[in-house]
């Protein structure tokens, strides 16, 4: 079974779908992490953000791997651990020209699908239930307003002692990213036509896990 939760940037989405994947005992893939991992890549090479050969190299070249720290992912690419690097300011910012490039992702999807099809996931982004798993049999999109998106970043970076702990920083960089992330023309953040939303804002995280696993529960998961 997949289960697509996609939702722009700083929605829970993260957090939601580990909790979600632990109650189901389902396993985890985190598809923003790869595009992060790509955008430190190409800023670790020089490679230009808006070199679409240069990052398609990347994507296509250098292997992401997930693996296990404890009770925490961890993110890899080209034999590099980036998982803290991937989560600082300069990579919330770089990250969005990375993810548009339709060559990053036509090579990325490819990875998801491999990985996702294996076994029972949840899977977490911005064109899950749109593209990488049309079929998926649980799809959610999860948002929240830009100011309690903000909120939880900061409150995350400072917990973190990673990224901008700036809320107008902050605020602005979201605003920016829904933007670009909303109007590219490569897989656009928008919900699929039968994903059910989900606004977070100003509820409980458990209660929506709960809902998300109820609609799995529905689709013939079996309780853990």
């Amino acid at each position: 079974m997949i289960i697509a939760i996609d939702g722009p940037s700083g929605a829970g989405k993260s957090t939601v779908a580990k909790a979600v994947a632990k109650k189901l005992d389902f396993d985890c893939l985190d598809t923003g992490a790869m595009y992060r991992a790509v955008a430190w890549k190409a800023l670790q090479d020089g490679v230009a953000l808006d070199d679409a050969a240069g990052l398609e190299a990347i994507a296509v070249n250098d292997a992401i791997d997930f693996g296990r720290d404890g009770g925490s992912q961890t993110v890899a690419i080209a034999g590099y651990d980036v998982t803290a690097a991937i989560r600082t300011a300069e990579i919330d910012r770089a990250v969005s020209p990375v993810s548009a490039c339709p060559a990053v992702r036509e090579a990325l999807v490819e990875q998801q699908r491999r990985i996702g099809l294996a076994g029972n996931y949840v899977v977490e982004g911005r064109d899950i239930g749109t593209v990488v798993f049309p079929a998926a049999e649980v799809k959610v999109f999860l948002t929240a307003s830009p100011e309690e998106r903000a909120h939880r970043r900061v409150r995350q970076n400072v917990d973190r002692g990673i990224g901008s702990i700036d809320y107008q920083t902050v605020l602005a960089d979201i605003i920016r990213r829904d933007d670009i992330d909303s109007n590219r023309a490569a897989s656009p953040l928008k919900p699929a036509e039968d994903a059910v939303p989900m606004d977070s804002t100003g509820t409980y995280i458990e209660d929506v896990i709960d809902a998300i696993c109820d609609l799995a529960y529905a689709r013939g998961a079996e309780r853990a």
